[in-house]
């Protein structure tokens, strides 16, 4: 079983930067596409940024140039490098991962969320 934690979370004001950690836990043979996703209620999950195995990314066009996500494949571990935060970046911030486990099976699974709040 695998099992993803985010932390990193909060309260900012605008401007403000905060970094986001995932760290996956657990029995796997290999992560290969990492992603950072946000909800906020009422609307759907949307993807803000992912990481493929080959450290190719894609950003949603709302935070290009102000977020960056990066891998450590040492400490199985993604991060996403929050800048210029606005007040509509407020959601929670879930992470995914697409996990090969050690009988090569693939699935994804979610972490449980962080809150970050953009507000004076």
């Amino acid at each position: 079983q695998v099992r993803l934690v985010e932390s990193g979370g909060g309260l900012v004001e605008p401007g403000g930067s905060l970094r986001l950690s995932c760290r996956a836990s657990g029995s796997f043979y290999s992560i290969s596409r990492w992603g950072w996703y946000r909800q906020v209620p009422g609307n759907e999950r949307e993807l803000v940024a992912s990481i493929t195995a080959g450290l190719s990314t894609n950003y949603a066009d709302s935070v290009k140039g102000r977020f960056a996500i990066s891998r450590d494949n040492t400490r199985s571990t993604v991060y996403l490098e929050m800048n210029s935060l606005k007040p509509e970046d407020t959601a929670v911030y879930y992470c995914n991962a697409d996990v090969r486990d050690k009988r090569l099976i693939d699935f994804a699974t979610w972490g449980q969320g962080t809150q970050v709040t953009v507000s004076w």
